[in-house]
């Protein structure tokens, strides 16, 4: 919900706000002649401008102006407010504040919604499947004589031609590449299916449509490729020399293993279990409340959400623009992507807030740091610590709020 509050100067108040502005902003200007502070009014108006004390002293009036709408008018925005000029001159200044506040939500049934969580069944082939991943991750890689087949790693020489020249970033040596990780463009890797150490082959191949060069898009091109070194993955077998090595408590033999296994897998679908009957029941009870949604709140939770996915991005090193670029779309296309989550995530904390305001669910100081004490085992640090990158005990106390509010839908408690 949005508040417009307009705020206008004049007089005496706007003709003092100038000349403090002047006073501050004349400390440090640069004129020649003149030591810093000590230039006539209409000296520093010919080289800087009047409009740039106008500017200063509208700046310094909108934020005293802000704390007292804060105080006064008890406006507790929810994302930084918008500052519009309606004119500043000489004469008079004139803004409008335009808050997002927090919106009234009107709740319907958000307990006893008769929802149900997925019942959680593990089968034998999962377990079997799971245990050939591990076998995968502890596979060692042998050179090989013989020809290359699927799943072997080739190690190559390439080079790509487009109309018989070399084209850019179509060139590597000793280039370790594992046949079926679909790495290079389509028919690459099947072309070297057969081949053998030390012989050479042209790939006469086309780059997809919507490959991310626009230069080699749909183009035909020519890789010749030299076979260096052919390797195969041997898998371990299950027997003791595995198990030592692997070195699991508990984990001796198969059965042990598929057990571990088992609970591991019942320990996944369980926790997503969980989490798709905690959205469902929010969703369920999101459908019967009544609330209006402002697109600068949505917009808040994109940003963030886009921080966070850069921040993702910084984990496997990559940045924006070399994401941007490859995979051929914009930043406001990603936005326009997260729009749906944004909005969910907005609507369902405007839910379990109400939830527990109508509950009078409270949080105390005690269960919030037996809570950060928790936390703090679990990252290795202090419970001081971890408080202060939190920012504040408050934070925690919010998150448990949220928590007994969805226990309360839940019929938890």
């Amino acid at each position: 919900m949005k508040k417009v509050i307009n705020y206008k100067v004049e007089g005496e108040q706007w003709t003092n706000a100038q000349d403090k502005a002047f006073e501050k902003l004349n400390k440090t200007a640069k004129i020649d002649g003149f030591r810093p502070g000590h230039a006539p009014k209409n000296i520093f108006i010919k080289k800087y401008g009047e409009q740039e004390i106008l500017l200063e002293a509208a700046d310094e009036l909108i934020k005293e102006k802000y704390s007292d709408i804060i105080v006064k008018d008890k406006i507790m925005p929810v994302v930084e407010p918008k500052v519009e000029p309606v004119s500043i001159t000489k004469d008079a200044m004139e803004v409008n504040f335009t808050f997002v506040v927090k919106s009234e939500v009107k709740l319907g049934e958000y307990k006893d919604l008769k929802i149900k969580k997925d019942t959680v069944k593990v089968t034998k082939e999962e377990v079997e499947h799971e245990i050939e991943h591990l076998l995968e991750h502890y596979a060692e890689i042998e050179e090989k004589d013989g020809k290359i087949e699927f799943g072997d790693t080739a190690i190559i020489n390439f080079e790509g031609f487009k109309d018989g020249v070399a084209f850019e970033g179509g060139k590597g040596e000793n280039y370790p590449l594992e046949i079926g990780s679909n790495s290079f463009i389509p028919g690459f890797e099947e072309g070297l299916i057969g081949l053998s150490k030390g012989e050479e082959k042209d790939l006469e191949l086309t780059f997809p449509e919507n490959y991310m060069s626009e230069e080699l898009k749909g183009q035909k091109v020519v890789f010749k490729v030299k076979i260096n070194d052919v390797k195969t993955r041997v898998i371990p077998e299950l027997n003791k020399e595995f198990f030592d090595d692997l070195n699991m408590e508990g984990v001796t033999n198969k059965e042990e293993l598929a057990k571990m296994m088992e609970e591991r897998i019942k320990s996944d679908k369980e926790m997503h279990a969980e989490n798709k009957y905690v959205d469902d029941i929010l969703e369920a009870a999101a459908k019967n409340m009544t609330v209006e949604l402002d697109e600068e709140l949505t917009a808040e939770e994109e940003n963030r959400m886009y921080e966070d996915f850069l921040d993702k991005l910084a984990m496997q090193g990559l940045t924006e623009d070399i994401y941007l670029k490859y995979a051929n779309t914009t930043k406001e296309d990603i936005l326009k992507e997260m729009h749906p989550e944004a909005e969910k995530r907005v609507k369902y904390r405007y839910l379990l807030e109400a939830v527990i305001k109508a509950e009078k669910i409270k949080t105390t100081d005690k269960e919030a740091e037996k809570e950060a004490e928790n936390y703090a085992k679990k990252y290795n640090t202090t419970k001081e610590e971890f408080i202060k990158q939190l920012g504040s005990l408050d934070v925690l106390k919010y998150e448990l709020n949220m928590r007994k509010a969805i226990d309360v839908m839940k019929g938890s408690k």
